[in-house]
């Protein structure tokens, strides 16, 4: 016997996140955006691509986003987090750390940051977009897993 289902299965997108750590500080970045999360910090990060590795897409996105290049054998996964918000898709986010790359950090996107700065991971500043923090929370905690935003969370 089959069972038809009356809805359709929502959309899950998957984010990778950089978290490029260099002498117990992190590479941010001040996203430059026309909603709620303009001059905000945030990790360096995107969207998983059809036919692409995660570990090739956090590779790529540091490349697209801060001019680095980073081995993807090299990079560590630190967390997973599950997030959703109303009137948005929800998100799995794979944060990823880095402690070896080629290059130095610079904003190749203007269009879309502000500016990108080195925060001490003891001093990160007040106004994190609440996603990028779950994967610096990681680094301090032996939880693998999050979610954000889910009803009764």
């Amino acid at each position: 016997m089959s069972r038809t289902l009356d809805r359709v299965t929502p959309r899950h997108l998957v984010d990778v996140h950089i978290l490029l750590i260099r002498e117990n500080q992190v590479l941010m970045s001040l996203r430059r955006s026309d909603d709620e999360f303009d001059h905000r910090w945030h990790l360096p990060s995107g969207k998983l691509e059809i036919d692409e590795s995660v570990a090739a897409a956090a590779a790529r996105e540091a490349a697209e986003e801060v001019g680095v290049e980073i081995d993807p054998a090299a990079l560590r996964l630190v967390h997973v987090g599950h997030v959703t918000a109303p009137g948005r898709d929800s998100r799995l986010g794979l944060f990823f750390r880095a402690e070896e790359w080629r290059g130095e950090p610079f904003n190749r996107e203007p269009d879309k940051c502000y500016a990108l700065q080195w925060f001490p991971l003891n001093a990160l500043p007040a106004d994190v977009i609440e996603y990028s923090a779950l994967g610096l929370a990681a680094l301090n905690s032996a939880v693998p897993y999050s979610e954000f935003g889910w009803p009764g969370r």
